[in-house]
């Protein structure tokens, strides 16, 4: 027995010797990757061991726009004189407003119509309260700390909930803008930033601040905080006009059927969104989860311009999240102006992280910008001039212009392309005024005298040859019409992307989409490759050269804790998102830790 016990260790250790050398083997033989400048970069990073980890389905949820809508649409349509059937006792709901009333500077009493918009609350927006809830969770603490410094209720935090569901880059029809919802004039007149760049409307902090000074003003005029909430809805005038039609009653349930009838509901619906929020759990409404909250984020001085993209490819974070803390940067970027300074908010742990790796994050983001630069300067250089007869759009000589009918799927910058001359032109010889142009419409396309061939060089003819080819193959642009019905999020469903894609794709600053525009659905990133003479390091050329990827070799990837379908495809050069989904068959972005992911390529 003993005997067979000492063969069975003998053999075990021998076995295991035999299965090292195999794997030193394998590891020896194993070919060098590569690594690129920006992971060159985040490899000398000193890392933070908080990780904060973030859902990107969950982040989409946060800056979609349904919950405003529907809202919106919610306050501007109830009937508040039609009885909806939902369980809720009025001697309860009397009792719980009555509480409520005692440890409020708002007269909140009970009436038929406030217990209507109650309950139509409670049977159609449940999910949507939830939801709010978990955002509630990161703005009103900044609600709290700057009404509070100037002596506002702080139940005026729920307003917002009703003026914008919490959303900065909420937008209404008329062009009231962020969270409190202000007027461009309104805006303005409370030292509001608004350029190309910059909307501090969307700014929570700022515009606060601003409504803070509103309500203070408001209050000083008509001394009851409801009138104030009528006020901020429809403007003083309309108040005082409806407190002279009353007899010059002043008490907002007494001259509520003189105000204009949006008014009518406005202040009901900030009392019923006030009861659920202080009843949510007796009601059974369960708030969602917050992905972040105010406390754990900072802010960090910017010293040169930066865009979303360059820091959430050096933090290993979605340029959603980024998006989220900072709805003020209208462009995704952060401008850099002299003599001012710019602020980015970002999760603690990826503060500490850039200001342990500053002079690193700047260094790259200055080979960035470089690098794109000189990539556009390149691509002009290579790009051949003389276009082939064949290849040439039809159109009609008639003049010094030519005429070009437009066809589905055009667009401006795709006919400026095809005939080698400037969007600008072409809307200054058509008088367009904006960039959109109808199907079936000619254009004016001005016609000059073929410019004299200039003799490259065989390399260079080469390359421009090369570059031409690799166009051809891998440039695919999409471009969709936008119908009747349609948003980003049903859009993005019916391409396999996401909005957040597609608002990059189209500079687009919100989520409102006009109908008949064009949109950019996907559209191949193409890069000439950078000669040796711009490269940082000798040893690092193959950062800057951006390869058709190969993707017929399939691999499995598990999925980890914390892992998105973001942060796994910025894990394969040349992978997206959509790939993903559409290899493995995924209709949402809802990813559980050790699923097994098919990567091809």
């Amino acid at each position: 027995m003993i005997v067979r016990k000492i063969s069975i260790v003998v053999s075990a250790f021998f076995t295991m010797a035999a299965f090292s050398q195999e794997t030193a083997s394998t590891l020896e033989s194993k070919p060098e990757v590569k690594l690129t400048y920006l992971d060159s970069i985040k490899s000398t990073f000193k890392r933070n061991d908080l990780a904060s980890k973030v859902d990107s389905l969950w982040m989409n949820e946060l800056v979609s726009l349904d919950i405003y809508d529907d809202l919106t649409k919610d306050i501007q349509t109830i009937n508040k004189d039609v009885t909806v059937d939902q369980e809720l006792p009025t001697e309860l709901l009397k009792q719980r407003l009555a509480a409520m009333n005692e440890k409020s500077p708002f007269e909140i009493e009970y009436n038929q119509g406030l217990e209507n918009i109650i309950k139509s609350f409670l049977k159609n927006r449940k999910k949507s309260f939830s939801r709010l809830m978990a955002l509630s969770e990161y703005y009103f603490p900044i609600f709290e700390e700057s009404f509070a410094k100037s002596n506002v209720p702080l139940e005026i935090k729920y307003l917002a909930v009703v003026e914008s569901a919490l959303n900065p880059k909420a937008v209404s029809k008329m062009g009231a803008t962020g969270l409190w919802q202000f007027m461009y004039g309104t805006g303005k007149q409370y030292a509001l930033k608004i350029d190309s760049y910059i909307d501090e409307r969307s700014d929570p902090l700022k515009a606060t601040a601003a409504c803070s000074e509103y309500m203070t003003k408001m209050f000083n005029i008509f001394g009851d905080w409801e009138l104030v909430l009528a006020s901020y809805n429809s403007g003083p005038g309309n108040v005082t006009k409806a407190i002279r039609r009353s007899g010059g009653k002043t008490k907002y349930w007494d001259i509520r059927n003189y105000l204009p009838k949006e008014t009518q509901g406005y202040v009901p619906a900030f009392l019923a969104t006030m009861y659920l929020f202080e009843y949510h759990k007796e009601h059974g409404i369960n708030p969602e989860r917050a992905v972040v909250k105010n406390f754990e984020t900072d802010t960090i001085a910017i010293k040169n311009q930066m865009s979303f993209k360059q820091i959430a490819d050096l933090l290993d974070m979605p340029q959603s999240q980024i998006q989220l803390l900072n709805p003020s940067y209208k462009m995704n970027v952060v401008p850099y102006y002299q003599g001012e300074q710019h602020f980015i908010r970002l999760p603690k742990d990826k503060i500490a992280t850039f200001v342990s790796n500053e002079e690193q994050i700047y260094a790259y983001v200055k080979h960035d910008t470089e690098f794109r630069s000189t990539s556009s300067r390149l691509a002009v250089k290579y790009a051949p001039k003389a276009k082939p007869a064949a290849t040439k759009p039809a159109a009609v000589e008639k003049g010094d212009f030519e005429f070009y009918k437009v066809r589905k799927g055009d667009n401006l910058g795709a006919i400026a392309a095809k005939y080698d001359v400037s969007i600008s032109e072409i809307k200054k010889w058509n008088n367009l005024k904006t960039n959109a142009v109808a199907i079936g419409r000619s254009l004016k396309i001005k016609s000059e005298e073929e410019a004299p061939v200039k003799t490259i060089p065989a390399v260079d003819r080469e390359q421009a040859v090369a570059s031409a080819e690799n166009k051809e193959k891998t440039a695919v642009d999409m471009d969709y019409v936008v119908v009747a019905g349609d948003n980003l999020g049903s859009i993005a469903k019916k391409f396999g992307t996401t909005i957040a894609e597609l608002k990059e794709l189209n500079n687009l600053t919100s989520n409102n989409i006009g109908l008949g525009k064009t949109l950019i659905i996907s559209k191949a990133a193409i890069v000439i490759e950078e000669p040796a003479s711009t490269a940082i390091a000798s040893n690092s050329v193959d950062t800057f050269k951006k390869k058709a990827t190969s993707k017929n070799v399939s691999e499995d990837y598990y999925v980890k804790k914390g892992d998105s379908l973001y942060s796994i495809s910025k894990k394969y050069p040349g992978v997206t998102i959509s790939d993903i989904k559409k290899w493995n068959d995924i209709k949402d972005e809802d990813i559980k830790p050790g699923m097994k992911l098919k990567i091809n390529g």
